[in-house]
């Protein structure tokens, strides 16, 4: 009986083992627990800061440029103003703007923070050194490790891509 009472309870023990990493890693964490991750792309593009500023705050020409941008509504026609919004995949509201040189811009999803996107712009000789910083928080465990595995790397890849297009369609390499 004792060899047949010791293996329940090692099962019951692993079980719950299990359980409490399974409520770990799905339980939100806490506001003071900072596991942040932030994509940075930069390209160099051959127009004034001044035009890429107006175009890259336009939100009508985010998706000819963004690969996760299908469709935007709203105040699509003109730079973003702060205050302003638009609806794309998620709630979009301007939260700094410094013409032609920065624009911030924070998301939401369900009433819920989900990161800010950064354009930092600086003149160079031959145009404009333009930087698209792209900042998230984990809310959980479960999503930190899935960032960590997966995400990043494809959040890196996609920024990437849309600062690529951004630098084509801006130097008419390609069709606006």
């Amino acid at each position: 009986m004792k060899t047949a009472s010791r293996k329940l309870t090692r099962y019951v023990t692993a079980i719950l083992a299990v359980l409490v990493v399974i409520a770990l890693l799905v339980v939100p964490l806490p506001q003071t627990v900072r596991l942040d991750t932030r994509i940075v792309t930069v390209a160099s593009i051959q127009r004034p800061p001044a035009a890429v500023f107006d175009y890259v705050t336009t939100p009508g020409h985010w998706p000819v440029w963004h690969p996760s941008s299908l469709a935007v509504t709203g105040a699509v026609d003109h730079p973003l103003q702060i205050g302003e919004q638009v609806v794309e995949d998620f709630l979009v509201a301007g939260t700094a703007r410094e013409p032609p040189w920065k624009w911030t811009i924070a998301g939401s999803i369900a009433h819920r923070p989900a990161g800010s996107v950064t354009y930092s712009l600086a003149p160079t000789a031959t145009g404009t050194r333009f930087e698209r910083v792209f900042a998230y928080r984990a809310p959980s465990l479960w999503f930190a490790l899935v960032n960590w595995l997966v995400l990043r790397a494809r959040i890196q890849a996609e920024s990437d891509e849309a600062v690529s297009r951004l630098k084509s369609v801006l130097e008419g390499t390609q069709q606006h």
